[in-house]
């Protein structure tokens, strides 16, 4: 039916019957597992494929309208809780638990899509707290000291990535959206890009326009490139580090673990800080939110508030005259 478990899916679903009777809750996974999942992005649709056998463990044989928001909250509870598998490997935890009740709310949405069901059973009804936005917030002093790290040649993967460090700070791009970026979206007003994460949905398009320091980090991206590429960050083999089928940067990402160690060991840095840090530092150093907001590219600016504006709050202390009283003991 394919090569692949994707493929196989949307095999299944050309053969199925669009009428296909759905009783149960396992019922339901089946068609959306063949119909819906296999519409997504790569990274989405194997955290789908991995979260399905829980939910069919706990709620597989329950009556598609048995469902109540009660037994979410229990599961949640229950799938939060770390455990050893069979293999001995730790299974489990909040995050999981929430992305599992994520596919079966949509699977849920899209019953009532189907006719299947009149409503949604828990939409509305059950109120989640999410895991704490990371805090992490990148000092300029810390920068400074990543830009210091000596390349031990001319091109390579250390002056790439300190290329992306200053291109991630000036624009706040993605890691995948940065590492996409070719000569075609190097124009005369500016960068040109889709989002990747947006282009199914709202289709946002930013153009991130020029300054002399983004025009000299692109100069040193093109500089440190090993290989002719029209890829403005490739690998020795001009290839794009995303990987198409998988949408994973496997390639780049250990070069980025490879570089912090460097870091750790040759600099003042202490505290480790990943990629997703540097897009928080851009959206923190911008001087208002909705500058914030437009260099994320993200729709709403609550999200740019509440996960990427990490930068302390200054506040002026008050001079209140009555401080300068005096206590004698």
């Amino acid at each position: 039916m394919g090569k692949t478990l994707p493929e196989a899916y949307r095999e299944w679903a050309t053969r199925i019957e669009s009428d296909i009777l759905v009783k149960t809750i396992n019922d339901l996974l089946d068609r959306y597992a063949a119909e819906v999942i296999p519409t997504k992005k790569p990274k989405t649709r194997e955290s789908n494929i991995i979260g399905i056998p829980s939910l069919r463990a706990v709620f597989g044989e329950l009556n598609v309208s048995e469902i109540t928001p009660p037994m979410i909250y229990q599961y949640v509870d229950k799938r939060s809780i770390k455990k050893l598998n069979d293999h001995g490997r730790l299974v489990g935890g909040r995050v999981a638990a929430l992305r599992e009740i994520e596919v079966l709310s949509h699977a849920y949405t899209k019953a009532v899509e189907w006719g299947y069901i009149p409503r949604h059973p828990f939409k509305g009804e059950v109120r989640l707290k999410g895991s704490k936005p990371r805090d992490r917030y990148v000092e300029d002093w810390e920068i400074i000291e990543c830009l210091s790290v000596l390349p031990y040649r001319k091109k390579g993967s250390v002056l790439a990535i300190q290329s992306y460090i200053r291109m991630k700070l000036l624009t706040g791009m993605s890691q995948y959206d940065l590492l996409s970026i070719t000569e075609a979206n190097i124009r005369e007003d500016g960068i040109h890009i889709q989002r990747n994460k947006t282009k199914d949905s709202s289709g946002k398009r930013t153009i991130y326009e020029w300054s002399a320091l983004l025009r000299h980090a692109v100069e040193n991206a093109r500089a440190a490139k090993p290989a002719e590429s029209t890829y403005l960050f490739c690998n020795k083999f001009g290839k794009c580090y995303i990987n198409p089928e998988t949408d994973d940067a496997s390639g780049w990402k250990t070069m980025w673990q490879n570089f912090m160690k460097r870091v750790m060991a040759e600099t003042k840095i202490e505290e480790h800080f990943t990629q997703h840090d540097l897009r928080a530092k851009c959206a923190s150093d911008a001087k208002t939110l909705e500058h914030a907001r437009a260099l994320l590219s993200h729709a709403d600016s609550r999200t740019t508030k509440r996960v990427y504006r990490r930068k302390p709050e200054r506040v002026e202390a008050l001079n209140s005259s009555i401080c300068e009283t005096e206590v004698n003991l």
